[in-house]
């Protein structure tokens, strides 16, 4: 009875004894995680696997792309970057150590050393990289194409220009910059024809090639906001002001005018100028009424459009009437249209017209210099 009793002490101050459990040591992660773009990476996953003992830890990532996690076993781990159950990046053979570990996932950075990519993404790499080069070879024969065109044109060897251009649209027919060029060798080459047929068949073949590069350029920037810039705007704005002048050449005076306006409200800045040109379109067309409404656009536009007030001027002369003994009666304003001009441009290339019709109306010619000369005409 007493031994057994003694017994029975002595195995419970073994277990009382007993050896404490040693404290595991731990570490800590944690990053930042950004696309190729430099944008965090939100919602996503950065997955830690132990590749010695196979422990796993999901760790989320926040709105700004952050991830933590305390308490990692330390060893040798594989890290990867999951978003919506697609891996998009990993890091092989991480080591965890028993203090702070970070480790940044920066897609801009690591694709940039070609590391850490997964077979699908090197594939992409690669056909972006192919692309890219494509791009640049493509890049470079247009540009000595349109070298090649620019200085055909220059010299006056229009065919040669068009027919190179032309090349270079059967290379790449997607880029407006061709078209537009094209049209100009087209538009300035039928000035030179001879023969009328021919003419109108390349002011036809001018219209043409802006129209498709108002639709390319305008394509482009429809599809990608970032290229709906004020100088694309303008520069589409040009091609309808060109168009403009091919349709007005071969005789399409509606085409003209639809196109002129649309310049002018794409590029309000240019406006002066496309009126300017829609009036002289318009009085070609034996139009005065409305060339005079184009020319007030133009000078509302542009108040300083000295060419502008000229030719309206020129318009308002056609509307004097004269009587039995010959004196001459001009409508209002038709004075101070050739003042005007005469004002801003004492010197141009209109100043002697504009004071030979004043002397023709019986009007005062003044100066922008305040001085005054009285016509002998009575």
């Amino acid at each position: 009875m007493k031994r057994r009793f003694i017994g029975l002490v002595l195995t419970i101050l073994v277990g009382a004894c007993a050896t404490p459990a040693r404290a595991q040591v731990t570490g800590t992660v944690h990053g930042v995680c950004t696309d190729v773009d430099g944008k965090p990476v939100g919602g996503a996953v950065v997955e830690w696997l132990n590749v010695e003992n196979g422990q796993k830890y999901m760790l989320k990532t926040n709105n700004k792309g952050e991830y933590f996690s305390l308490g990692i076993t330390p060893g040798r781990y594989n890290a990867r970057l999951i978003k919506d159950g697609k891996e998009m990046f990993y890091l092989n053979g991480v080591i965890v150590e028993a203090e702070e570990k970070v480790l940044d996932f920066d897609l801009a950075k690591q694709t940039a050393q070609g590391t850490g990519l997964t077979p699908e993404q090197i594939k992409q790499q690669q056909e972006q990289q192919n692309k890219v080069n494509k791009e640049n070879s493509t890049v470079k024969v247009l540009n000595e194409k349109l070298l090649a065109a620019r200085q055909a044109k220059d010299a006056g060897n229009y065919e040669t220009a068009i027919a190179t251009l032309t090349e270079a649209t059967q290379i790449d027919a997607t880029r407006d910059l061709i078209w537009a060029e094209l049209g100009a060798a087209y538009l300035v080459g039928a000035s030179k024809q001879a023969d009328a047929a021919e003419k109108s068949k390349d002011y036809g073949e001018a219209a043409n090639d802006y129209q498709k590069a108002i639709d390319l350029k305008q394509k482009a920037t429809d599809a990608d906001p970032k290229q709906k810039t004020p100088e694309s705007t303008k520069i589409i704005a040009q091609y309808y002001n060109n168009l403009g002048q091919a349709a007005g050449k071969s005789g399409k005076t509606d085409d003209a005018i639809k196109a002129y306006t649309q310049a002018a409200d794409l590029d309000p800045a240019g406006a002066g100028q496309y009126y300017y040109n829609l009036g002289a379109t318009l009085i070609n067309a034996g139009k005065s009424d409305e060339a005079m409404t184009a020319f007030d656009k133009a000078i509302a536009a542009d108040p300083n459009k000295a060419d502008a007030y000229y030719q309206k001027g020129v318009c308002l002369v056609g509307k004097a009437t004269t009587d039995k003994d010959g004196k001459v009666t001009p409508v209002p304003g038709t004075t101070e249209a050739f003042n005007k001009y005469l004002e801003l441009q004492p010197n141009g290339s209109n100043a002697e017209a504009a004071k030979s019709m004043l002397q023709y109306i019986g009007s005062t010619v003044e100066t922008s210099f305040g001085t005054k000369k009285k016509t002998t005409k009575k």
